[in-house]
């Protein structure tokens, strides 16, 4: 039996990824609430291997390896560091101080081919646009939980999430609103 693999993303309503430096939104675009928080904690204390492409893996390295007091940080980001994590990269030389990260290089799309085949626990990727859309194309993904903050940042929004993924009919499995006022939407995609 292969591991379910899904690719867990956050957006703006307007497909937006992250935004531009100096943009005053701050984190999760000032839009976290108790309930999102504990729902991504929830999410994060299962079972699972964590599976990041190289610039997400760098920038969330930086942040959580950073100056900042670890009793400051979400509990869901404290437990996904400690998640066995699996880079998929033919740059990075180094963990980066990540405690359980391994970093294989090759194509990605038979690194997780052969994770999924070989992992007894379910497989979950955050962010890592460039590496999902390939594995989305590959129908590798499972499940799409995207999680969709209620902004707009169209003068500053930057990488949007599905921007160059192919066609996909999606089914929806899941959804729910959190704090009131966040949607999260599960599908499970198949190429048209």
């Amino acid at each position: 039996m292969t591991a379910v693999y899904t690719w867990d993303v956050f957006s703006t309503l307007d497909g937006y990824g992250s935004y531009a430096d100096g943009a005053d939104w701050g984190g999760y675009w000032g839009k976290q609430g108790p309930e999102l928080l504990a729902h991504r904690a929830a999410l994060c204390a299962t079972e699972q291997r964590m599976v990041f492409g190289a610039t997400t893996f760098r920038e969330t390295a930086q942040i959580m390896s950073s100056d900042i007091d670890p009793n400051t940080l979400d509990e869901w980001n404290v437990q996904t560091m400690r998640t066995p994590t699996t880079v998929v990269s033919s740059t990075l030389r180094d963990t980066l101080g990540w405690p359980d990260a391994t970093i294989v290089s090759g194509d990605a799309v038979d690194i997780v081919a052969r994770l999924k085949e070989e992992s007894d626990v379910p497989l979950r990727s955050q962010g890592s646009l460039s590496l999902n859309r390939a594995l989305m194309a590959a129908g590798l993904v499972d499940r799409l939980r995207v999680t969709i903050f209620p902004v707009i940042s169209g003068r500053t929004g930057t990488n949007p999430i599905l921007m160059g993924a192919a066609d996909f009919d999606l089914e929806l499995l899941e959804s729910r609103t959190l704090d009131g006022h966040t949607q999260e939407a599960v599908y499970r995609p198949s190429l048209r």
